[in-house]
């Protein structure tokens, strides 16, 4: 009978998992998105702005955060914060030539000064 080796990191959770990747490679910039991700969809907006700020922070150019941390923003009431987080996001998003992600962060930054107008 073949026994395989144990696992020296036992994780019980995807958070478990992510911060031990994170803190196995700081630089990791998808790893510490996930991170930001799953603070976020944990409730735990605090951390996931901490977090999703630290990305940034280290890897400006990764669109994705800029809009999923303005999401969290609007999530915790920071209407004016949500606003200039999709700016910004916009702004990389140019930069980089993404459509995709210009036009879906111009969308949500619209719908939310609409709504707040409204």
């Amino acid at each position: 009978m073949i026994q395989w080796p144990k696992a020296k990191i036992t994780m019980s959770t995807r958070l478990e998992a992510l911060l031990h990747l994170v803190q196995k490679d700081e630089n990791d910039s998808f790893s510490r998105y996930g991170l930001a991700m799953e603070y976020a969809s944990a409730g735990d907006y605090a951390k996931a702005v901490e977090t999703f700020n630290e990305l940034i922070r280290r890897d400006p150019l990764y669109h994705a955060a800029y809009y999923h941390l303005a999401k969290t923003y609007e999530a915790m009431g920071n209407t004016q914060e949500a606003v200039r987080t999709y700016e910004t996001g916009i702004f990389v998003a140019k930069k980089l030539n993404n459509q995709h992600a210009m036009s879906e962060m111009t969308e949500a930054r619209d719908e939310l000064k609409n709504a707040t107008e409204s």
